[in-house]
């Protein structure tokens, strides 16, 4: 599988000009929890949740405050056609909880642990199907008596 067949949504970007209050609000209207940091179709940063409480409100950053001040850099990326085993090699390596998908040179999409872990949970719940229906309705054939 390729890790672009695993993105939920296109990914949200963000000018690095844009304010720290504008970066929360758009991460809640969008409904996520990071923003790509794009200057012109440049990806630069990437800004989390998390990025926002301990880099901005933590430190009493005013909220007026362009985002570039409080994004991660560098960014980890991966490809959009590698294959999702490169995106969980990166997860593992690099400790992350997002990887920005790229292809080329242009940002699609946000790649995150959450999507990951639901893929898995619902390829062990269709693994599961098949078993579960064995235990519960297989009809077992009669004990073959033992002989001496």
């Amino acid at each position: 599988m390729r890790t672009i067949e695993m993105l939920h949504r296109s990914g949200v970007g963000v000018a690095p000009s844009r304010t720290i209050r504008d970066a929360a609000a758009i991460m809640e209207q969008a409904g996520v929890g990071s923003l790509a940091v794009v200057d012109g179709e440049r990806l630069v940063g990437i800004v989390t949740d998390r990025d926002i409480v301990r880099r901005a409100v933590a430190r009493a950053v005013p909220d007026d405050a362009r985002v570039d001040s409080v994004m991660t850099t560098p960014v980890v990326t991966v490809g959009a056609d590698d294959p999702l085993d490169v995106a969980f090699g990166l997860f593992a390596t690099h400790g992350l909880r997002r990887l920005a998908v790229m292809r080329g040179d242009r940002f699609v999409g946000m790649l995150t642990i959450d999507d990951l872990f639901v893929s898995v949970v619902e390829q062990l719940a269709s693994l599961a199907k098949p078993i579960t229906a064995e235990i519960l309705f297989s009809h077992r054939d009669a004990a073959v008596p033992v002989t001496t």
